[in-house]
């Protein structure tokens, strides 16, 4: 009995190690696009704080104007839409039920009209209206269906960023449409992420997330080498972004 029960055990065990393997690599995989995401949220801290240092008067900067800030910010919105795309496809391959992905869109769709009111009532004159969260919402609805069609979704994405980028027209001026894109101005709001051009990027995301499967072994080397406080960061953003500002911001009124 002793031996039967042994060899069981041998016979069992290479499936286990297999598990375990592919386990790890799975984790290596979604381990650097956390870092990645953590390495964003690294940027936008140090935004927010620069700009919190302007609001209250430390340091002088043109956030509005300045080809070095909004180029900034430029990278640091296209690097959390890129990876809003590709965490769309890693997403659906690893939960295809429609139930996860509509409890994440309500989550992000609720912090984003907490942002609203939280700026309205400091900013009632500039609150944010369309931002990145009510963005990420909407573009993560309207992507998901393209999730099968890569190709489509690269197409598309580059028209939305051309049309975004070059079409600027009056009759999206106005509040209930600049929310669009496609403006003659920015409006007067503190934070302004439109689906013209964004929702290119997400797709463009989406398309880079179909292929980079493809590159699992480099993936998987890049996610073992992820500082793991990064990769943390990258998996709590959401949080990170809702509490970020309140504690930049009293620690600033303390110290000033």
């Amino acid at each position: 009995m002793t031996v039967a029960r042994r060899a069981r055990r041998r016979h069992h065990e290479p499936p286990a190690r297999a598990s375990a393997t592919a386990s790890a690599s799975a984790l290596g995989r979604f381990g650097i696009i956390d870092g990645l995401r953590g390495f964003a949220i690294c940027l936008m801290l140090f935004y927010h704080f620069a700009f919190d240092l302007a609001w209250f008067r430390v340091i002088r900067a043109d956030f509005n104007n300045d080809a070095f800030w909004l180029a900034f910010r430029t990278l640091v919105v296209t690097l959390f839409l890129v990876l809003v795309g590709v965490s769309l496809v890693f997403a659906k391959r690893a939960h295809p039920g429609i139930r996860p992905f509509w409890r994440r869109v309500a989550l992000i769709a609720g912090c984003a009209v907490l942002v609203s009111i939280a700026s309205y009532l400091t900013f009632p004159q500039t609150f944010i209206t369309f931002g990145i969260l009510h963005c990420i919402a909407l573009c993560s609805v309207l992507s998901r269906p393209l999730v099968a069609f890569p190709r489509l979704a690269l197409t598309a994405g580059i028209a939305v960023v051309a049309l975004g980028a070059s079409v600027h027209l009056p009759l999206f001026d106005t509040p209930w449409l600049n929310w669009i894109g496609m403006m003659t101005h920015k409006p007067p709001t503190e934070d302004y992420v439109p689906l013209f051009p964004w929702l290119g990027v997400v797709l463009i995301g989406v398309a880079l997330g179909s292929v980079l499967p493809r590159a699992r072994r480099t993936l998987d080397a890049a996610g073992r080498i992820t500082p793991t406080w990064l990769a943390w960061a990258g998996r709590h953003s959401l949080i990170i972004y809702l509490v970020h500002q309140p504690i930049l911001v009293g620690i600033l009124r303390v110290v000033t």
